[in-house]
C-alpha cells in the first residue's frame, strides 16, 4: 500500500451531512461532498490485509460478512489514495456494475469484516467507493459501450430491479439482444420505487444510469405483466431465454383485529405512492398522506426507516415505530463476534430526523400490536399493545410472549406495515409451472439458477428470498453468467 501505516496514523471520518432540521424540508439527498484530501487519507487507512476479509462475501450465522459481490476493495483503496480515480473506477467497475447505488443504499457488509475493525473503526468503504463513482460521472469517464458483436440471441429480463438491471448488463455485454420487462411504470423496480429520493436520487442517478443502458442497446417495456397482458407462452415463443428477477414483493401482514380499517397499509404502497407523486409533480389518486397524522409504524429495517423519513417530510403530528425484537446493544456481544456483521443499535437517518423533531428515537423495542381500533367511520384511531418477553417453547424455538400489565394506547390515523417480504408473488410462477422451495421461492441452485423450465433462470430476492441489494448483484451477474453458457455452450462473462 501507498500508506503502511495509514491505519495507525489516522481515525475514521465520515463525510458530513445536512442537518436533520434542514434535510427535512426537501427530498434530496443530503451526504455533503468529502474533499479528496480526506479521501485519500481515509483510503491510506487500509491495511492490505494479507486475508482482505471485506470482500470475502462470506454467509455467517445468517448474515452477509464481506462484500457479496467481492469488491476488489484493497486494491481501489490504494489507487485513490494515490490519486488514480481512473484507474480506480476501471478496477470498481470489474466486479460492481452500478456502484451508485451500492454506494448509496448498500449497509456496507465489507466494513463490518474489515480487519482493522477488529478493534479500531473500520476503513470507510462505501464512502469511498461512493467518491470513486461519483467522480467518474463528474468527469465523463462513464459513456455507453454498446458490444461490438452480437449473437443474434434473443432474452428476456422479467423485472427491473437490482438483479434484473445487473442480469440484463451483463447479458448485453455479452452480445445477446435483452428486453426488460417491468410492471410499473419506470424502469428499477426496488431501485425507483422501494428507496426514497432523499437516499437515491431517482432522476439524478436512476435515470441516469437507465439512459446508458438504454444506448448500449437494452430495450425496457414497462406497464407490461407478464402472466397478464403478456402471457408467458408468448414470452417463451419469442425469446431464446428468460432470466426471472421479480423480487420478493408479497409483504408480511398483520393479522389482528382491526386490521380491515382505513388508514392501515403496506410501507411499499405509502413508498411507491410517494415517489410516483414526486416525479410526476402531481398528486395521485393512491397517494397515501401523513401530512398532521399520529403515524405508527410497525416493523424496522431499511423500509421501516423509509417510512420514518418519508412520514417526517410530509409534516406527521407524531410518530412511533415498534419493533418485536430488543434494542441492540451498543458494542458487538460475545455471540456477534468479527467477522459477522455487527448487530449493534444504530440511529439511521430517518430516526435522527425524528429525534431532532420530537425529542427522542421512535423506536419502541419489545413490543407488538394486539389490535388497531376504528371510529364509527371505519377510520383507525389507536393502536393497541403490549411489551412482550422472548421465551423458548416447548419446541424449543423462541417466541415473543406478552406481559400481563404492559398494555397501552397509542392514538395514530395513519398505520405503515414494514414487517419485511414472504418471498415473490405466485401467479407467474404458477403460469410458467415452476418448482418452489419450501418458502414459496422459486427453485434454483445458488450458482447455477436454472430453474425446473429448460432456458428459464431465476436470480436474486424471488429466488432467495428478502435480501440485500449487493446480493441481488450478484445473483444477477451469476445468472448472466449461466444464461450465456446455455445460449452459446461456453461464457466469458464473471
Amino acid at each position: 500500500m501507498g500508506k503502511p501505516t495509514g491505519f495507525i496514523e489516522y481515525l475514521r471520518e465520515l463525510p458530513a451531512e445536512v442537518s436533520p432540521r434542514d434535510r427535512i424540508r426537501n427530498w434530496d439527498e443530503f451526504h455533503l461532498p468529502f474533499p479528496e484530501e480526506k479521501l485519500r487519507t481515509q483510503g491510506a487507512r487500509c491495511m492490505d490485509c494479507g486475508i482482505p476479509f471485506c470482500h470475502t462475501g462470506n454467509q455467517i450465522n445468517g448474515m452477509a460478512s464481506g462484500c457479496p459481490i467481492h469488491n476488489l476493495i484493497p486494491e481501489w483503496n490504494d489507487l485513490v489514495y494515490r490519486g488514480l480515480w481512473h484507474e480506480a473506477l476501471d478496477r470498481l467497475h470489474k466486479t460492481n456494475n452500478f456502484p451508485e447505488f451500492t454506494g448509496r443504499v448498500c449497509p456496507a457488509p465489507c466494513e463490518g469484516a474489515c480487519v482493522l475493525g477488529i478493534n479500531n473503526p473500520p476503513v470507510t468503504i462505501k464512502s469511498i467507493e461512493h467518491a470513486i463513482i461519483d467522480k467518474g460521472w463528474e468527469e465523463g469517464w462513464i459513456t455507453p459501450q454498446p458490444p461490438a458483436k452480437r449473437t443474434g440471441k434473443r432474452v428476456a429480463v422479467v423485472g427491473s430491479g437490482p438483479a434484473g438491471l445487473c442480469a440484463a448488463d451483463q447479458l448485453n455485454k455479452a452480445g445477446h439482444w435483452v428486453t426488460v420487462f417491468e410492471r410499473a411504470d419506470r424502469p428499477g423496480g426496488l431501485l425507483m420505487y422501494g428507496i426514497p429520493n432523499m437516499k437515491l436520487d431517482k432522476e439524478a442517478v436512476v435515470l441516469r444510469r437507465l439512459q446508458i443502458l438504454e444506448q448500449e442497446g437494452i430495450t425496457f417495456q414497462c406497464n407490461t405483466e407478464v402472466g397478464k397482458n403478456l402471457p408467458v407462452e408468448q414470452l417463451l415463443k419469442d425469446f431464446d431465454a428468460v432470466v426471472l428477477c421479480t423480487g420478493a414483493t408479497q409483504p408480511r401482514d398483520l393479522p389482528i383485529p382491526g386490521r380491515e380499517l382505513q388508514g392501515i397499509h403496506f410501507a411499499m404502497d405509502f413508498l411507491t405512492a410517494n415517489t410516483q407523486n414526486l416525479l410526476d409533480r402531481q398528486p395521485h389518486a393512491n397517494f397515501i398522506s401523513a401530512t398532521d397524522k399520529d403515524v405508527v409504524i410497525i416493523g424496522g429495517g431499511d423500509t421501516g426507516t423509509d417510512c420514518v423519513g418519508t412520514s417526517i417530510r410530509h409534516g406527521c403530528k407524531s410518530l412511533v415505530q415498534l419493533e418485536i425484537m430488543p434494542k441492540p446493544p451498543e458494542s458487538r456481544s460475545p455471540d456477534n463476534p468479527w467477522p459477522q456483521w455487527p448487530k449493534v443499535y444504530r440511529l439511521d437517518y430517518g430516526q435522527e430526523e425524528a429525534a431532532d423533531q420530537f425529542g427522542a428515537d421512535p423506536r419502541g423495542y419489545l413490543t407488538t400490536a394486539t389490535h388497531f381500533e376504528g371510529d364509527e367511520n371505519g377510520q383507525v384511531k389507536a393502536v393497541h399493545t403490549v411489551k412482550v418477553d422472548w421465551q423458548r417453547n416447548d419446541q424449543g424455538r423462541m417466541t415473543p410472549q406478552p406481559i400481563p400489565g404492559t398494555e397501552a394506547v397509542l392514538p395514530t390515523q395513519l398505520v405503515l406495515l414494514a414487517m419485511g417480504f414472504l418471498g415473490p408473488e405466485q401467479p407467474l410462477l404458477d403460469a410458467l409451472g415452476l418448482d418452489r422451495d419450501p418458502r414459496g421461492n422459486v427453485k434454483a441452485d445458488y450458482g447455477g439458477y436454472a430453474t425446473s423450465l429448460p432456458g428459464v433462470f431465476a436470480a436474486g430476492d424471488c429466488r432467495r428470498g428478502q435480501s440485500l441489494v449487493v446480493w441481488a448483484f450478484n445473483e444477477g451477474r451469476g445468472a448472466a453468467r449461466e444464461c450465456d453458457r446455455y445460449l452459446m455452450g461456453h461464457t466469458q462473462l464473471p
